[in-house]
């Protein structure tokens, strides 16, 4: 029941707008039930009325059926089209909330947790399973209720008519309510099982169209269809289980629902003989059997649906669940300005499941326009260092100081507002040039782009492009060389203008030529601001004030490019191997 708690806070803002589509459901569900005394009356009151000529018959019957053609032809379309309308219209609104909050918190969870997460389960969580949900606004808070009372007022008309019939006709409701509460407890564990296997087929498929071409590449498309088959194998499995227990649900539920209109019939023919009741009164209560079990129908339905609707809010609140490895403290200051001095002190840290530290004790001292590069073997923790400095991870001891202060002592919004990132793969959006660069200031206008573009020697590529700044460039930025990507991703960062300046192995996927004129424009943008370089090739950071060697995750030396050659030690040996 928390889930289900949790949901109503969602849907409370709109609790008007379910209560009026409720008032118009009643309505809507209302006018059909006259339907049967209007059979009564016809029967009992103007065919088997002896009193009444046959003219006068047909001038009642005229007149009645008069009345209600106009009420089923002006009355009912309108109040069908608003309950329908004002039920999706509240739904859809619910839902556009809650994925707002989940996008809201998905850009909140920290890298450790994507690095944890396949990305197909966390877009299944989004769109799946809060699209489940809206199964529990229409039919749980409105058509359940609709139910009931056509149910409830079905009741009231019976016992109107015949006491003894009507407790007849509700005998077997007990036996219903225990028939659901017995198989709706382990529908819902299977639904909920059954949801996440299918989330593990939709990442697994999601990860695999990202990496068609090594699939193709390596010709592993048996191998990989042998690794679906395995996944879609496990969700038939579940979905079988589901569906089997679902089977069972239904045929002893609607047994029940199908006994009671036949006891029914057979009491009303026997009280009609003895003349308890009259023939338009038996046919108007058989009427109303159907009026109060194909509701109970429709509530057996009710809870399948509404099962596999709270089984998809438990996922959807598990994921809201997910802790922030990065918050702000209560007393949290925003950088307005940083000079950008950066101090690491005593700084250790460690991935959540690994026990040795990645890093081990930092400490080094990077002056306001400092280009500081980090250098040494694969694994030795340059990246993670460098991705403490925005906060994309805490410290797990020590303290890294922006201009004195703890970094943790500020918002961490404004923080990355100081910090322009140029990485290996820069991820380019399906989007136009020109969206792409307005990521790095989306109020920048169109000179400013264009600037930022001629900075990072883009513009003329560009201009070459179909549509100039407004070429779509495809998922992921297929269209576009890596050379290209890697420019676009610095005309982003040169359109920010930072303070500091991150980058993480920026040219080393390029051939050489691309290097050089990505080269040429990342120096030209580090000028005047702190710079910590990642590099792979030694030869792309011979210019760097300082050079920082990394070994198992320590500081092995520290000094320019000349002074670290002449040491002989770590970085010469690296530099050595690279040449040859």
């Amino acid at each position: 029941m928390g889930s289900i708690k949790r949901y109503l806070q969602f849907v409370k803002p709109y609790s008007k707008q379910i209560i009026g589509t409720v008032f118009i459901g009643m309505l809507k569900f209302g006018i059909p039930l006259a339907m049967p005394l209007i059979m009564k009356h016809v029967i009992d009151n103007i065919i088997d009325a002896n009193e009444l000529t046959r003219d006068e018959k047909i001038a009642q019957l005229v007149w009645l059926m008069g009345i209600v053609f106009l009420i089923f032809i002006v009355l009912r379309p309108p109040v069908e089209y608003y309950r329908q309308y004002f039920a999706q219209w509240t739904a859809s609104k619910i839902l556009y909330d809650i994925r707002d909050q989940l996008f809201t918190h998905i850009q909140k969870l920290s890298l450790r947790f994507y690095s944890n997460r396949k990305s197909g389960e966390i877009i299944s969580r989004v769109i799946h399973d809060v699209e489940q949900t809206k199964s529990f606004i229409i039919t749980g808070l409105m058509n359940v209720w609709l139910d009931l009372f056509t149910i409830v007022l079905a009741i009231i008309i019976m016992f109107t008519m015949n006491v003894k019939l009507t407790f007849v006709a509700i005998a077997l409701l007990p036996l219903y309510i225990f028939s659901i509460k017995y198989f709706y407890s382990r529908l819902r564990f299977l639904t909920r099982v059954r949801s996440q296997s299918l989330a593990d087929v939709q990442s697994h498929l999601h990860e695999r169209l990202q990496g068609m071409t090594v699939i193709r590449s390596f010709a592993l498309e048996d191998y990989e269809q042998n690794q679906f088959d395995k996944r879609n194998s496990n969700f038939l499995g579940k979905a079988i289980d589901h569906t089997k227990w679902n089977a069972k649900t239904y045929a002893v539920v609607n047994t029940i629902t199908d006994i009671a209109p036949l006891l029914v019939i057979g009491f009303a023919g026997y009280f009609v003989i003895n003349d308890e009741l009259t023939i338009g009164a038996m046919v108007a209560f058989v009427a109303y059997i159907d009026r109060l079990y194909n509701p109970l129908r429709r509530l057996v339905n009710s809870s399948t649906t509404l099962t596999q609707a709270v089984a998809s809010m438990d996922r959807v609140f598990e994921f809201i669940d997910e802790e922030y490895d990065i918050v702000d403290r209560e007393n949290a200051k925003e950088v307005k300005e940083t000079k950008g001095d950066i101090h690491f002190n005593n700084v250790t840290f460690a991935y959540e499941d690994e026990n040795e530290p990645v890093l081990k004790n930092i400490n080094l001292n990077i002056q306001s326009g400092e280009t500081i590069a980090f250098v040494g073997m694969s694994g030795g923790g340059k990246s993670t260092l460098v991705s403490l400095v925005p906060r994309f991870y805490d410290v797990t001891e020590g303290e890294i100081l922006l201009d004195g202060q703890d970094i943790r002592n500020f918002r961490v919004r404004s923080l990355r507002d100081q910090i322009g990132m140029v990485l290996q793969d820069n991820i380019i959006f399906s989007d136009s040039v020109k969206f792409n660069i307005l990521m790095g200031n989306p109020e920048a206008t169109d000179a400013e782009v264009i600037a930022a573009a001629k900075a990072a020697d883009a513009h003329e590529f560009i201009m070459e492009l179909p549509e100039g700044y407004n070429t779509e460039i495809g998922e992921r930025g297929v269209k576009l060389s890596g050379g290209q990507k890697q420019r676009i991703g610095i005309a982003r960062v040169f359109l920010k203008s930072p303070k500091i300046l991150i980058f993480d192995e920026a040219t080393s996927s390029l051939d050489t030529e691309s290097e050089h004129w990505i080269q040429v424009a990342l120096e030209h943008l580090a000028e005047n601001r702190t710079t910590l370089i990642v590099a792979h090739r030694l030869s792309t950071v011979t210019h760097a004030d300082r050079i920082v060697v990394l070994e198992n995750g320590q500081i092995a030396e520290i000094g320019t490019h000349d002074e670290l050659i002449q040491k002989n030690g770590a970085y010469r040996k690296l530099f050595e191997v690279q040449k040859h």
